[in-house]
């Protein structure tokens, strides 16, 4: 369960999905800090992503996606000179519903949102997923090796993970972040590679095996 309110990290380019591990390096000061405060306290960093424009005001508070992604933190290396190597998992989805301005970086009190996967939405992303092995495969056929899916994989996991890990542009992670429940996120990914496949041919998808 989250808290009411979180530090939110936001990037340009990065979306975390529930249960995915996303290894961070931490530089700038005001993160530092965020970084220091979290593992003092419940360890949660929340993910958002930049919205277009924000280059104009990085170093202020450039808006941001209001659907974000929670994370714990699982490791942290303190580096010599302040700076942190860490390790997020994704905890659960949230909505940004205002900013507190009291920290040097930014806190947020947010809404959780729950993916709950009843016996429907599991069947249903079962049967997704035979297709979406099946179409990634086609794409990337011509590479060099196989596609490998691991079986033993639950099938929620292996939608968030390809959704954080496949070249996809960053608002697209985003969109598929913001589906209603996984099912409708494996669907949304299914779309997207075909679409990929169709206007891009096999070249982008060359040597990215799933392993």
């Amino acid at each position: 369960m989250l808290p009411p309110t979180i530090p939110i990290f936001p990037l340009p380019n990065v979306v975390l999905f529930p249960n995915v591990f996303l290894p961070l390096h931490i530089f700038e000061p005001r993160y530092r800090a965020m970084v220091a405060d979290a593992l003092k306290g419940d360890r949660i960093i929340g993910m958002t992503l930049l919205r277009p424009g924000f280059e104009a005001n990085y170093e202020g508070r450039p808006a941001v996606y209001e659907t974000g992604c929670a994370g714990l933190i699982t490791h942290s290396e303190p580096l010599a000179d302040g700076r942190y190597d860490i390790v997020l998992r994704g905890m659960e989805k949230f909505r940004i519903l205002e900013e507190d301005t009291s920290r040097l970086y930014r806190l947020a009190r947010v809404e959780a949102l729950p993916e709950m996967t009843g016996d429907d939405e599991r069947a249903a992303i079962r049967a997704r997923r035979q297709r979406l092995e099946a179409v990634l495969a086609a794409t990337i056929e011509r590479s060099s090796g196989e596609p490998r899916f691991p079986p033993a994989v639950p099938d929620d996991d292996l939608v968030n993970a390809l959704a954080q890990y496949l070249p996809l542009e960053p608002v697209e992670r985003q969109a598929l972040l913001e589906r209603r429940g996984v099912a409708e996120r494996c669907r949304g990914l299914i779309e997207l590679l075909e679409m990929h496949t169709l206007t891009r041919g096999n070249r982008s998808w060359k040597d990215r095996s799933v392993h």
